[in-house]
């Protein structure tokens, strides 16, 4: 289902939402909310606090989009699922981002690959109360238009999910979650920063766009900014080169270590 334009955009259905849709956002959000203070970095932290975002109910986008909007000139726009690459980097470039409009069953609560609402609202959209965020996200999608003229889209997909999806940063008291992907699922946001197993490195773009990821278990491998400013430096940054210089090597496994790599204990 499309919308009228082509943009796969659809009306969210609010009302179509069941009071079982909504128990399941309810226990997701409390479950999340109860496990983030602590692990969660302060701009998701504030964002939270700002947005009508509660337990009681899915929110509705035109609630979201009242507070976001003039903010930082992002909106929400629903979408079915996941969309053509093309038209997701059209939303980004210009500050529209595409959440699906439906909602995980009972039986999924901790991992749905197919992002859903909760993944999408909760996880996304307090970073883009961030203007820092918001301004990345922006040039991010700017790029992907750009990268898939040059062959290098594979190569910004590792950006997105190493920052925006799966991101770390560094802040007082230790390491913390930006990233989507964590901060909606409960495992995820244990071992992120709890686990021994998962490797973190300090955030390098040539490593990061070398490095493969998967989507169906939990990161091998999470890198850790510095500070959210360190995405100001990449917004501005000419990622050509960096293509060429990337596809003339081999990607890294999700787990593998290369030597110039600079491992972040868990509390620094």
């Amino acid at each position: 289902m499309t919308g009228k334009q082509g943009d796969w955009t659809i009306d969210q259905g609010w009302a179509t939402y069941t009071p079982q849709d909504h128990a399941v956002w309810q226990t997701l959000y409390e479950h999340q909310t109860a496990l983030l203070p602590g692990r969660a970095c302060a701009a998701f932290v504030d964002g939270m606090k700002r947005l009508p975002i509660d337990g009681s109910q899915i929110p509705d986008f035109r609630a979201l989009n009242e507070v976001l909007m003039p903010q930082t000139g992002w909106q929400i726009v629903a979408v079915p699922g996941l969309v053509p690459d093309d038209v997701f980097f059209d939303h980004l470039a210009n500050r529209r981002f595409p959440s699906g409009n439906f909602i995980r069953k009972a039986d999924q609560l901790d991992y749905l690959q197919e992002p859903d609402v909760f993944h999408d609202v909760f996880g996304h959209v307090p970073m883009l109360m961030n203007p820092v965020m918001a301004d990345f996200i922006q040039a991010y999608g700017v790029g992907g238009l750009r990268a898939q003229s040059l062959g290098a889209l594979e190569l910004l997909a590792r950006v997105y999910w190493y920052t925006v999806e799966f991101g770390l940063v560094r802040e007082a008291g230790g390491l913390r979650i930006y990233g989507a992907g964590i901060a909606s699922s409960f495992s995820e946001s244990v071992y992120a920063l709890d686990s021994a197993v998962p490797h973190r490195i300090r955030f390098d773009l040539q490593r990061v766009m070398r490095t493969l990821y998967r989507i169906d278990d939990l990161q091998e491998t999470y890198f850790v900014l510095d500070s959210l400013d360190t995405l100001l430096d990449l917004a501005k940054t000419d990622f050509g080169p960096l293509y060429a210089d990337c596809l003339r090597h081999e990607p890294l496994k999700p787990g593998e270590l290369d030597a110039a790599d600079t491992l972040i204990n868990q509390s620094a």
